[in-house]
Protein backbone atom coordinates (compact mmCIF):
# COMPACT_ATOMS: atom_id res chain seq x y z
CA UNK A 1 0.00 0.00 0.00
CA UNK A 2 1.28 3.71 -0.48
CA UNK A 3 1.15 6.16 1.64
CA UNK A 4 -2.43 8.37 1.23
CA UNK A 5 -0.76 11.35 2.76
CA UNK A 6 2.60 12.30 1.61
CA UNK A 7 1.91 9.86 -1.64
CA UNK A 8 5.68 9.16 -1.43
CA UNK A 9 6.08 6.47 0.95
CA UNK A 10 5.25 2.31 0.91
CA UNK A 11 3.36 1.67 3.98
CA UNK A 12 5.35 -0.91 5.87
CA UNK A 13 3.55 -3.58 8.45
CA UNK A 14 5.34 -2.64 12.29
CA UNK A 15 3.55 -1.95 15.68
CA UNK A 16 2.53 1.37 17.42
CA UNK A 17 4.27 1.46 21.04
CA UNK A 18 4.60 -2.05 19.79
CA UNK A 19 1.28 -2.95 21.25
CA UNK A 20 -0.86 -3.36 18.23
CA UNK A 21 -0.25 -3.94 14.60
CA UNK A 22 -0.44 -0.30 12.19
CA UNK A 23 1.39 0.12 8.77
CA UNK A 24 3.96 2.88 9.16
CA UNK A 25 4.64 5.45 6.00
CA UNK A 26 8.58 5.27 5.31
CA UNK A 27 8.47 8.71 4.30
CA UNK A 28 6.07 10.72 6.50
CA UNK A 29 5.88 8.03 9.48
CA UNK A 30 2.24 8.24 9.44
CA UNK A 31 0.38 5.27 10.87
CA UNK A 32 -2.69 3.13 8.92
CA UNK A 33 -4.86 1.44 11.55
CA UNK A 34 -7.62 -0.86 11.08
CA UNK A 35 -10.19 -0.26 14.00
CA UNK A 36 -10.58 -4.23 14.19
CA UNK A 37 -6.68 -4.95 14.93
CA UNK A 38 -6.74 -2.14 17.63
CA UNK A 39 -10.35 -3.38 19.37
CA UNK A 40 -8.79 -7.15 18.89
CA UNK A 41 -6.12 -6.11 20.86
CA UNK A 42 -8.29 -3.93 23.25
CA UNK A 43 -9.69 -6.81 24.02
CA UNK A 44 -6.76 -9.51 24.71
CA UNK A 45 -5.43 -6.31 26.92
CA UNK A 46 -8.78 -4.71 29.22
CA UNK A 47 -6.36 -3.96 31.63
CA UNK A 48 -3.97 -1.91 30.03
CA UNK A 49 -3.39 1.94 30.52
CA UNK A 50 -2.05 4.05 27.89
CA UNK A 51 0.61 6.15 29.37
CA UNK A 52 -0.67 10.00 29.10
CA UNK A 53 1.76 11.77 31.35
CA UNK A 54 3.83 12.60 28.16
CA UNK A 55 4.64 16.38 27.37
CA UNK A 56 3.18 17.30 24.22
CA UNK A 57 4.16 20.56 22.21
CA UNK A 58 1.26 21.13 19.61
CA UNK A 59 4.07 21.45 16.98
CA UNK A 60 4.98 17.74 16.84
CA UNK A 61 1.67 16.11 15.32
CA UNK A 62 0.99 16.99 11.57
CA UNK A 63 -2.56 17.37 10.43
CA UNK A 64 -3.14 16.95 7.54
CA UNK A 65 -5.94 19.83 6.11
CA UNK A 66 -6.91 18.20 2.65
CA UNK A 67 -9.30 15.07 2.06
CA UNK A 68 -7.37 11.73 1.90
CA UNK A 69 -8.15 8.76 0.58
CA UNK A 70 -8.36 5.28 2.08
CA UNK A 71 -4.91 3.70 1.20
CA UNK A 72 -7.28 0.17 0.60
CA UNK A 73 -10.38 1.28 -0.39
CA UNK A 74 -9.42 4.40 -2.85
CA UNK A 75 -12.50 6.24 -0.92
CA UNK A 76 -12.42 9.49 0.54
CA UNK A 77 -12.18 9.62 4.31
CA UNK A 78 -13.75 11.52 6.82
CA UNK A 79 -12.47 14.02 8.91
CA UNK A 80 -13.22 13.70 13.08
CA UNK A 81 -12.09 16.09 16.21
CA UNK A 82 -10.57 14.61 18.80
CA UNK A 83 -11.84 16.43 21.13
CA UNK A 84 -13.58 19.87 21.63
CA UNK A 85 -10.14 21.75 23.08
CA UNK A 86 -8.11 20.62 20.09
CA UNK A 87 -8.27 21.50 16.68
CA UNK A 88 -6.93 18.30 14.99
CA UNK A 89 -8.87 15.94 13.12
CA UNK A 90 -8.15 12.31 12.49
CA UNK A 91 -9.25 10.45 9.12
CA UNK A 92 -11.46 7.59 8.96
CA UNK A 93 -12.45 5.11 6.25
CA UNK A 94 -15.69 4.01 7.01
CA UNK A 95 -15.43 1.45 4.11
CA UNK A 96 -12.92 -0.59 5.58
CA UNK A 97 -12.62 0.77 9.26
CA UNK A 98 -9.43 2.57 9.06
CA UNK A 99 -7.73 5.34 10.72
CA UNK A 100 -5.13 7.37 9.01
CA UNK A 101 -3.23 8.46 12.13
CA UNK A 102 -0.52 11.56 10.97
CA UNK A 103 2.97 11.87 12.94
CA UNK A 104 2.60 12.50 15.57
CA UNK A 105 -1.12 12.18 16.54
CA UNK A 106 -1.00 8.70 18.92
CA UNK A 107 1.59 10.81 21.01
CA UNK A 108 -1.27 13.95 20.70
CA UNK A 109 -4.23 10.86 21.53
CA UNK A 110 -1.91 9.76 24.43
CA UNK A 111 -1.39 13.14 25.75
CA UNK A 112 -5.42 13.73 25.60
CA UNK A 113 -5.82 10.63 27.52
CA UNK A 114 -7.91 9.65 24.15
CA UNK A 115 -5.35 6.42 22.93
CA UNK A 116 -7.58 4.30 24.91
CA UNK A 117 -10.85 5.42 23.02
CA UNK A 118 -9.46 5.72 19.41
CA UNK A 119 -12.31 3.81 18.28
CA UNK A 120 -15.02 5.86 19.92
CA UNK A 121 -13.66 9.12 18.65
CA UNK A 122 -15.32 8.06 15.28
CA UNK A 123 -18.91 7.71 16.48
CA UNK A 124 -21.65 9.71 16.34
CA UNK A 125 -22.03 10.64 20.07
CA UNK A 126 -18.78 11.78 20.54
CA UNK A 127 -18.99 13.88 17.92
CA UNK A 128 -22.01 15.18 19.10
CA UNK A 129 -20.78 15.57 22.58
CA UNK A 130 -17.43 17.48 20.78
CA UNK A 131 -20.46 19.72 18.90
CA UNK A 132 -22.08 20.53 22.39
CA UNK A 133 -18.88 21.21 24.24
CA UNK A 134 -17.49 23.55 21.61
CA UNK A 135 -21.04 25.78 21.98
CA UNK A 136 -21.05 25.60 25.36
CA UNK A 137 -17.25 27.20 25.05
CA UNK A 138 -18.25 29.68 22.52
CA UNK A 139 -21.44 31.05 24.34
CA UNK A 140 -19.63 31.34 27.77
CA UNK A 141 -17.32 33.43 25.60
CA UNK A 142 -19.64 35.80 24.41
CA UNK A 143 -21.62 35.61 27.81
CA UNK A 144 -18.52 36.95 29.31
CA UNK A 145 -17.77 39.71 26.28
CA UNK A 146 -21.44 40.74 26.72
CA UNK A 147 -21.67 40.92 30.50
CA UNK A 148 -17.89 41.15 31.94
CA UNK A 149 -16.44 38.27 34.00
CA UNK A 150 -18.22 39.65 37.17
CA UNK A 151 -21.41 40.23 35.85
CA UNK A 152 -21.75 36.68 34.52
CA UNK A 153 -20.47 34.80 37.28
CA UNK A 154 -23.00 36.89 39.47
CA UNK A 155 -25.65 36.17 36.64
CA UNK A 156 -24.89 32.36 36.72
CA UNK A 157 -25.27 32.32 40.67
CA UNK A 158 -28.29 33.65 40.21
CA UNK A 159 -29.70 31.00 37.71
CA UNK A 160 -28.26 28.56 39.86
CA UNK A 161 -29.91 29.84 42.60
CA UNK A 162 -33.68 30.23 40.52
CA UNK A 163 -33.52 26.80 38.96
CA UNK A 164 -33.07 25.38 42.73
CA UNK A 165 -36.27 26.96 43.95
CA UNK A 166 -39.76 25.18 43.68
CA UNK A 167 -41.63 28.27 42.44
CA UNK A 168 -39.38 29.33 39.92
CA UNK A 169 -41.93 30.26 37.27
CA UNK A 170 -43.55 32.80 39.44
CA UNK A 171 -39.63 34.09 40.38
CA UNK A 172 -39.19 34.50 36.69
CA UNK A 173 -42.27 36.28 36.42
CA UNK A 174 -42.01 38.62 38.98
CA UNK A 175 -38.28 39.55 37.50
CA UNK A 176 -39.11 39.75 34.31
CA UNK A 177 -42.29 42.33 34.68
CA UNK A 178 -41.88 45.65 34.26
CA UNK A 179 -43.51 46.67 37.50
CA UNK A 180 -44.00 43.47 39.37
CA UNK A 181 -46.21 45.79 42.29
CA UNK A 182 -48.50 46.53 39.15
CA UNK A 183 -52.02 44.18 38.27
CA UNK A 184 -51.74 45.37 34.54
CA UNK A 185 -49.47 43.17 32.02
Amino acid sequence: MNCTSCKNGALFPSFIDGQFRTHTCSNCGGNWILIEDYIAWKEQNPDYQFSDNISFEDSDATDSKQALFCPKSGAIMRKFKISAGNEHRLDYSAAVGGIWLDKGEWELLKSEGLAGSLNSVVTQSWQRNIRQQTTKQSLTELYQTKFGDEGYSKVKQMREWLSAQENKADLRAYLLADDPYSAER
